[in-house]
């Protein structure tokens, strides 16, 4: 637990556990601090932890390097009704390998070069960048004209 690193990361319920460098990238494996989350299928709070597993996220570069932080994914088993849940994460959107504010740094470099020299610059396959800028442009179309989308 580095209180700097958790302030520089600044995402909720989470502590970084520890920090290394790997092939010129910063791999921060995190901790989630709470200890329950609601059950999606009946709202009643879930503590009993099934399984965890981990998975690399994306997230924007620290001093020019890649960051992947290594999240912890945590499958609740509901006391209530019985039925076992995977936590969401509100920093990453479900199914996804980069974080919310990174597919948001992709849209904004978009509106500014091409969708071709972002996939260069960051080493990323174009088809990937330009999904994220597509699922970003129609999420930012949609809180414009009061519209939901869902990503």
């Amino acid at each position: 637990m580095d209180y700097h690193l958790d302030v520089l990361l600044d995402l909720p319920h989470t502590t970084v556990e520890f920090c290394r460098e790997v092939e010129g990238s910063y791999i921060l494996t995190l901790r989630l601090l709470n200890e329950s989350v609601a059950c999606p299928h009946c709202s009643a709070e879930m503590e009993r932890i099934n399984q965890t597993n981990y998975i690399l996220v994306r997230d924007l570069s620290i001093s020019g390097k890649p960051v992947f932080l290594n999240l912890p994914r945590r499958q609740f088993h509901c006391g209530n009704c019985s039925r076992f849940s995977t936590e969401r994460l509100e920093f990453v959107n479900w199914k996804h390998r980069y974080t919310r504010r990174y597919e948001e740094w992709i849209y904004e470099q978009g509106k500014r070069m091409s969708l071709e020299q972002v996939s260069r610059d960051i080493e990323l396959c174009s088809q990937t960048v330009k999904k994220m800028f597509t699922e970003q442009a129609e999420a930012h179309v949609g809180k414009k004209y009061g519209t939901t989308v869902s990503i």
